[in-house]
């Protein structure tokens, strides 16, 4: 028994024997108060196949009241008068309707459950049973026994004759509605799990029919209590989301795990029981577990938010302030991070992972102080907030500006490059943009120190929830649901990392899924620069997005020794050389799988070409559009190149690894984006701002365009 989705939370169904599921009217009666045969029918489908597998079951089940009432409302009017039915109708009597409706509902269990080839047993019990030991030793037996003949117990409270009053708003009683007799029972003979069935999923944030509410995984009473609003009381029963809650709170905290979920769904408990992450979990160790569940993660999304805001209020110069400050915190700190850094590093080289994600991941000596430095540049920066990009008079007197805006909340997700938590954390405080920064769990103790030190320089004020760090990867597809308070996902890692994200968000994403960069020899080319250029590119940093993965050369270049010495060189440096079909016959190197290949360590893909034409269509077949370059002394050759070449950065005589935020004097980057809408290429300070239009009159109203006239003038900046 088991399921591919099971999550570690719900871990606990596994010794789960004893189960008792309480089923809601609005579950068991159709919306006219008629019984739901299909409903009830899946239900006691679950309830065999469970019973089958070994489960001891039993069943809590409202919806006599509702049953019975629609039966006595038939039964009046056809023994009523015609004059009797002009009178007021008095409501019907609840008792009456109970004892009714319980003959009625307990005939379709027996019927539906002798199809399925098994009994069930009536228990009709009160409030007041339960102050008798004698009365509940001996529930306790018949229960046993009817579960060792694998008979399904089915409990009601005896309503036609509870003395309890309606409208049943008395809760001082042992239990008070079908709910915290589930609740009660599940105490009483000793249940491994409740489970709650509802009209919803099970608890959301706030109201179910508000898009905005998000559904509960986990409950945490201290993080909820309080906060979620539950909407109103059941549509037939009296109990509703909040006597559930009540309930499973109750329960949970003597220790019987709950979920509350949907009784529309055909095999929910089944679900449940595999421990498949559906409905509400409540359970007694659920605040000790890591913060589950999109609360948790759009609570810090919110509180990001209204830091952003108060950051945004701030002067530019207070703002510098908080980037120099934390840059001295990074540097006084130095040894501290790169201790954390290396048992991170040892811990990775333990696990066994690849050497290029260890080099990502190694922070080397003095790397933290140029971290420091490019954060200074930032903070010298000239202001990016409210920068005026445009002004118009639209009629005399009447101003329009277009002007630069955070764009709100940013969501990263990175892998291994612990640094990229520090660019990426400065250039949104640069940029007035709240951050959410999910790091690889390899880097966990570098992503912790550096979050720590950056959180704690910024001030009371703005609040250091401007930051959050989420730490568990369950909550990156939660995260990604929140569409309506994040306004940008930016993925930094691998190509199947971004390609994931992509398929499984509708927040817009920025970011480049390959890093295929080409160097173009051509045949005009200086031979020792293109050396030097093609080993740089390289060599340099082979793990790196910009790294050269595949060297175009002109086939003119194959009549001179220039090819074979170019790639000895490579492999001196240690670089395995693949070949393209031309390449590889001509030069006796082994083929390459692919062209669209991202090596990221050393190793590289060799082709010759006709002409630039031909490395102009080679790129822009296999290349992924992060960086190209050509290497020519043909002026009119290498304009061609870098006004066709369709990437991000296309450059001339220079290596592909200066297409780097820092390197381009943006600061720092926040990753490569290669799409074409907003940022493309290295992205800064720019590439996280919008824009807003302001405009300021003396009373213009449109009034059918009649009462204004316009000039559309454009004014100096």
């Amino acid at each position: 028994m088991g399921s591919s989705n099971v999550d570690s939370t719900r871990a606990f169904v596994k010794d789960v024997k004893r189960v008792i599921v309480k089923v809601g009217t609005a579950v068991v009666t159709r919306a006219d108060g008629r019984l739901a045969l299909g409903r009830l029918g899946a239900l006691c489908e679950q309830i065999q196949e469970l019973n089958s597998q070994g489960y001891e079951v039993i069943l809590v089940s409202s919806g006599a009241v509702g049953a019975g009432r629609q039966r006595l409302k038939y039964r009046r009017l056809i023994n009523s008068s015609f004059a009797d039915l002009q009178k007021p109708q008095v409501e019907l009597d609840g008792k009456a309707c109970a004892a009714v409706g319980q003959n009625g509902l307990m005939a379709l269990y027996d019927s539906l459950f002798s199809q399925l080839d098994m009994t069930s047993a009536q228990l009709l019990v009160t409030d007041n049973d339960f102050r008798d030991p004698d009365f509940r030793r001996q529930l306790n037996e018949t229960v046993k026994s009817l579960l060792s003949l694998k008979v399904i117990p089915i409990f009601n409270e005896n309503d036609a004759v509870s003395t309890r009053k309606a409208p049943y708003e008395d809760s001082s009683g042992i239990f008070w509605d079908n709910d915290s007799l589930a609740a009660l029972l599940a105490l009483e003979l000793k249940a491994d799990l409740l489970v709650l069935l509802s009209d919803v999923e099970g608890l959301y944030s706030g109201p179910p029919s508000d898009p905005k509410s998000k559904l509960i995984h986990t409950y945490i009473k201290e993080r909820y209590e309080g906060v979620i609003t539950f909407g109103d009381k059941s549509r037939v029963g009296r109990g509703g989301m909040t006597a559930k809650v009540k309930a499973a709170v109750y329960a949970a905290h003597a220790g019987i795990p709950v979920v509350i979920t949907s009784g529309f769904a055909a095999d929910n408990i089944i679900k449940v029981l595999y421990g498949e992450s559906i409905g509400t979990l409540f359970h007694r160790d659920a605040n000790q577990w890591a913060p589950a569940g999109e609360i948790g993660t759009r609570e810090m999304a919110v509180a990001a938010r209204e830091c952003s805001r108060r950051l945004q209020a701030m002067s530019s110069e207070e703002r510098s302030k908080i980037l120099l400050d934390i840059a001295d915190a990074l540097e006084a700190n130095d040894n501290l991070i790169l201790s954390e850094n290396a048992a991170d590093v040892a811990a990775a080289q333990q696990a066994g992972y690849e050497t290029s994600l260890i080099s990502r991941l190694a922070l080397k000596p003095g790397k933290v102080s140029s971290l420091a430095n490019s954060i200074r540049v930032l903070a010298n920066m000239e202001e990016p907030i409210g920068r005026v990009l445009k002004r118009t008079e639209l009629a005399d007197g009447f101003i329009l500006e277009k002007t630069s805006s955070p764009l709100g909340i940013l969501l990263i997700i990175f892998e291994s490059r612990p640094e990229a938590l520090v660019q990426i954390a400065s250039l949104a405080i640069r940029s007035g943009n709240g951050l959410l920064l999910k790091g690889g769990k390899e880097a966990k103790r570098s992503n912790s120190i550096l979050h720590k030190i950056i959180t704690s320089s910024i001030p009371e004020s703005i609040g250091e929830k401007l930051i959050g760090l989420v730490t568990s990867r369950e909550e990156i597809p939660e995260l990604l649901k929140l569409d309506d308070v994040i306004d940008l996902v930016i993925p930094r890692g691998s190509n199947k990392l971004v390609s994931q994200i992509k398929a499984s968000t509708r927040i817009p994403v920025l970011g480049h899924a390959d890093g295929i960069c080409h160097v173009y020899v051509d045949k005009s080319a200086n031979k020792d620069m293109a050396k030097q250029i093609v080993l740089d590119a390289k060599t340099d940093y082979p793990a790196a997005c910009n790294a050269m993965e595949t060297l175009l050369v002109h086939k003119d270049l194959m009549q001179t020794a220039f090819v074979n010495e170019l790639i000895v060189e490579l492999q001196i440096k240690g670089v395995t050389v693949y070949g393209g079909p031309r390449a590889s016959s001509l030069l006796n190197i082994p083929e390459a799988r692919s062209f669209h290949h991202e090596y990221s360590s050393l190793a590289c893909t060799v082709e010759i070409v006709d002409d630039v034409h031909a490395a102009i269509d080679h790129i822009h077949r296999h290349g992924s559009a992060h960086t190209d370059s050509i290497i020519a002394d043909d002026h009119d050759v290498a304009e061609l190149f870098l006004n066709q070449v369709d990437s991000a950065a296309v450059f001339h005589n220079a290596s592909t690894r200066f297409s780097d935020g820092f390197r381009f004097g943006l600061g720092a980057e926040v990753g490569i984006s290669t799409s074409r809408i907003h940022a493309r290429g290295p992205v800064g300070v720019e590439g996280l701002l919008t824009t807003r239009w302001i405009a300021r009159g003396n009373g213009q109203i449109v009034n059918g365009d009649k009462g204004i006239v316009y000039t559309h003038k454009n004014l100096t900046v």
